[in-house]
Order: C-alpha cells, then sequence, then structure tokens
C-alpha cells in the first residue's frame, strides 16, 4: 500500500468514522503483503475491525488474512492517505466483545440489525487493532 506514513501514537479513532472501508494489509512469511479491505468502529480510543466467516470454526478459520494475523499480528491499515502499523488481536473478553459489537452496530446498519437479532448472524470474530508491538 502508499500513502503517508504516521508513527506518532493515535489515542482518538473518530476520525476513522469518516470511512465506510479501510484496507488492511498483512505480513505473511514469505514476504509479499497481502491486503483486504474492511469495516472499522471506534470505542473508548479502540479501534476493531470485524471478520465474517462462511461457515462456522474456530479462528483463524478458513480466513486467509486471520490465519496471516495468528502468525504475525503486525499490520498496516490505510485510512485516506495515511498508512498506521498496528498489531491484530483476537477479541476473546466477553464485555471488551460487546464493546467492539456496540460501536459497529453504532456506525453500521448490517452489525446494529445484528446486534438487534432482526438478522441471522453468520459466524464472526472480532479483532482489536492495538499500537505495533502490543
Amino acid at each position: 500500500m502508499s500513502g503517508e506514513l504516521e508513527t506518532a501514537e493515535v489515542r482518538d479513532w473518530t476520525f476513522s468514522n469518516e470511512h465506510i472501508e479501510i484496507f488492511l494489509e498483512t505480513h505473511p512469511w514469505y514476504g509479499i503483503p497481502f491486503s483486504v479491505t474492511v469495516v472499522t468502529a471506534t470505542s473508548a480510543g479502540k479501534l476493531f475491525v470485524p471478520s465474517i466467516y462462511s461457515k462456522p470454526g474456530e479462528f483463524p478459520g478458513d480466513k486467509y488474512w486471520n490465519g496471516i494475523i495468528e502468525d504475525n499480528p503486525e499490520v498496516v491499515i490505510k485510512i485516506g492517505n495515511k498508512l498506521y502499523p498496528r498489531s491484530a488481536h483476537l477479541i476473546t473478553d466477553e464485555a471488551e466483545f460487546e464493546q467492539a459489537l456496540a460501536a459497529l452496530a453504532g456506525k453500521y446498519d448490517f452489525w446494529r440489525s445484528i446486534k438487534e437479532g432482526k438478522t441471522e448472524s453468520p459466524p464472526f470474530v472480532l479483532i482489536r487493532l492495538d499500537e505495533p508491538g502490543a
């Protein structure tokens, strides 16, 4: 990905709400970056990304990029024209999972419908994007 590298710590991600989708670049063992388009939401200074599965399974499941971040959580996200190094971590804490889901529901109709039980929920996981090395 190209863009301006931003290395300063970001404490307020609300500016990301202006963007419906962003790019997330992973770094597989073979050295060629792999990027996906994802949605994000923010709450209490944290940035969250969902990953939807086609069939039930445990993380990383059949999601290629999830398998990469399980082995190497260091990623780069592109918001607008800026690149932000981050560290991707699966959310396993129930309270944090609910926080992330609420943040997504506050930004996207699809996630609101899932949270409210109006739409059948596909299998998914939620991932927190932390400061690099976290």
